[in-house]
């Protein structure tokens, strides 16, 4: 029904940035929440930031004040700035999408649909 592809990952220094997108189609994607989450290896999958219908935007405090979470309506994509990279944002980092009715946005339960992922690594 819906699917999500991330896109935008990379290897980047310590103190650089990078923009990821998600691009959604099969869904009707002005009423979603978006979300990004994100997985080290042996770590479980955690919450970035999110994005509501309204662009109202949550992020984790780890992120907050470095990322930034956007969404274009007309492209039907969701974006996530990342400023000021630091060793330890190295993750794949996932894109979700949560349809009507909505939960809390912190949560990966919540989320219906799913990326498969990029590849984001900061390393000197």
């Amino acid at each position: 029904q819906v699917q999500l592809v991330e896109s935008g990952g990379g290897l980047v220094h310590p103190g650089g940035s990078l923009r990821l997108s998600c691009a959604a189609s099969g869904g009707t994607f002005s009423t979603y929440t978006m979300g990004w989450f994100r997985q080290a290896p042996g770590k479980d999958r955690e919450f970035v930031a999110a994005i509501e219908w309204s662009a109202y935007t949550v992020y984790a405090d780890s992120v907050k004040g470095r990322f930034t979470i956007s969404r274009d309506y007309a492209k039907n994509t969701v974006y996530l700035q990342m400023n000021s990279l630091k060793p330890d944002d190295t993750a794949v980092y996932f894109c979700a999408a949560d349809q009507p009715p909505y939960g809390s946005l912190w949560f990966k339960s919540n989320y219906d649909y799913w990326g498969q992922g990029t590849q984001v690594t900061v390393s000197a």
